[in-house]
């Protein structure tokens, strides 16, 4: 049975995606889509009639929006230090079974000029404002005011993203654990100080 004509278009933007994370922006190529994706070249300009721009664009939004589920998942604790914690982790675990080979693929494309299609970084930049969001929405739920929540999480996506290229540079996870860790605890002091929270001396 031949594939689905939906699916060498979804085979191309996953493989956009994979390549993004691993070998950056820059080479993830037309042709090197279609080896890993199997994809038939006559596909391309069917499924992406804006070419290469429109593939990585693409990738690019089925990024987010998987990093976004990941981060609403991990936002239904109850525990707001627990679920920073998760986020974490789990960027953590996706270095490990890379072999510290797999990146993000938003900050593939938000560090390169891409001068001829300025719109991906723009399309980048709508991503890491979606997680910022997300985490906003989550701190505030928890008492904080929303311009500390709006500070906490670009906090929390930028010491993810810079610990994730770190960890990739010197093959440890050592860079996001300490991340982590420091966060954790600027968060347990964060929301023990905030208005209304239970004064220390009745907490057990």
């Amino acid at each position: 049975m031949s594939p689905r004509k939906s699916d060498s278009r979804d085979r191309m933007i996953l493989s956009a995606a994979a390549l993004l994370r691993e070998y950056g922006a820059s080479a993830t190529s037309i042709d090197r889509v279609l080896a890993h994706s199997g994809a038939p070249r006559g596909s391309v300009y069917h499924h992406f009639p804006g070419g290469r721009t429109q593939l990585i664009d693409e990738a690019v939004a089925l990024a987010g929006d998987f990093i976004a589920g990941l981060i609403d998942a991990a936002t239904q604790a109850d525990d707001p230090v627990e679920a920073v914690d998760t986020f974490f982790a789990l960027w953590r675990d996706r270095l490990v079974e890379s072999g510290f080979r797999a990146g993000c693929p938003i900050v593939a494309v938000a560090v390169e000029t891409n001068d001829d299609a300025p719109q991906l970084v723009a399309s980048a930049a709508a991503v890491f404002a979606r997680w910022q969001e997300a985490l906003a929405a989550l701190f505030v739920r928890h008492g904080l005011t929303e311009e500390r929540s709006r500070r906490l999480g670009a906090f929390v996506i930028a010491a993810v993203e810079g610990a994730v290229v770190m960890c990739r540079a010197e093959r440890s996870t050592a860079p996001i654990e300490a991340a982590a860790a420091e966060i954790h605890d600027l968060l347990l002091h964060t929301l023990r100080d905030r208005p209304g929270a239970e004064p220390a001396e009745s907490r057990p």
